[in-house]
């Protein structure tokens, strides 16, 4: 079984209309390029990643495709991920001096907030796809 990762997001988040990507990558020791896949619309980037990580050792990260329109706002997001990468790895330098990781999850915690508790999303078909395709293309250019 593999691993899903993404937002933990409030059911009116304005981030939860954008499209969204989803980026698989080896879980575990293999070694090869991540790839990514999109856009989707959020629900059906979540059940695609759920089907895959299910079956597979992979790791799934689905995240908004956020549209940058000008090379500023490329940039400011570019310096949020530097920031929120040099703040990580404060976060794991602080956490190796507490121990393993893993032994200060509270899985119980973990488990009531899970979103999909009553089980996995059902995978879109091929049409369902296209009809998100759709929506999102009408969305970008605003049609």
């Amino acid at each position: 079984m593999g691993a899903l990762v993404t937002l933990d997001l409030p059911s009116d988040s304005p981030l939860s209309e954008l499209p969204w990507i989803i980026t698989f990558g080896p879980l575990g020791d293999d070694e090869w390029e991540p790839v990514v896949c999109g856009p989707y619309e959020r629900p059906h980037a979540l059940a695609l990643a759920e089907a895959l990580v299910a079956d597979d050792e992979l790791m799934a990260v689905v995240e908004p495709l956020i549209p940058a329109v000008s090379v500023d706002q490329i940039r400011g997001e570019i310096a949020a991920a530097q920031l929120a990468a040099a703040d990580e790895t404060v976060q794991v330098e602080r956490a190796d001096l507490y121990g393993d990781y893993e032994d200060t999850i509270d899985e119980e915690e973990l488990a009531a907030e899970d979103d999909h508790a009553t089980g996995p999303l059902p995978v879109p078909d091929v049409a369902e796809l296209r009809a998100g395709f759709a929506r999102i293309a009408a969305q970008l250019t605003g049609g």
